[in-house]
C-alpha cells in the first residue's frame, strides 16, 4: 500500500489529468482504472499499466515542436495557433522544459515524477 500522502497527491493530479481538454480517451480510461483500483488487490497492476500509459502519452517537447510545425499540426490547431503552440515550445524548451506543458502533460509529468513512491 503506498503512503497517503503520496497516494492523494497522485490522486488529485490525477482529476486534474482527467479534466484536462489535452487527454486522450485511453489515457482517462487507464486513470479511471487506476482510480478504481487504489486499496484493492488490483492496485499493484493498475499503478503499473497507468506509469507505463503516461510514460507513452506524454508529449516529448521535440515532438510537440515537429508537429506544431508540421502541415499535419497546421490542419490540427490552424495555421495561427500551430504556430503559437511552436513558438511557446520553443521558449519553454529553451528554458529546460522536456515535455509539452499542456494541462494533461503537466498532469502526467508530475504523476510520474513520484514513480519511484508508487511501485
Amino acid at each position: 500500500m503506498m503512503d497517503k500522502k503520496v497516494l492523494d497527491y497522485v490522486a488529485g493530479k490525477t482529476h486534474e489529468l482527467l479534466e484536462a481538454a489535452s487527454c486522450n480517451q485511453e489515457t482517462a480510461q487507464t486513470a479511471k482504472k487506476w482510480l478504481a483500483a487504489v486499496g484493492t488487490a488490483q492496485e499493484k497492476e493498475a499503478t503499473a499499466q497507468y506509469l507505463a500509459d503516461l510514460k507513452n502519452c506524454i508529449m516529448p517537447i521535440d515532438g510537440l515542436i515537429a508537429f506544431a510545425e508540421s502541415a499535419a499540426g497546421e490542419q490540427v490547431f490552424g495555421k495561427e495557433t500551430a504556430a503559437h503552440i511552436a513558438a511557446h515550445a520553443h521558449e519553454i524548451k529553451a528554458a529546460g522544459a522536456v515535455y509539452c506543458d499542456c494541462p494533461a502533460c503537466a498532469a502526467a509529468k508530475a504523476i510520474l515524477d513520484c514513480e519511484k513512491d508508487l511501485l
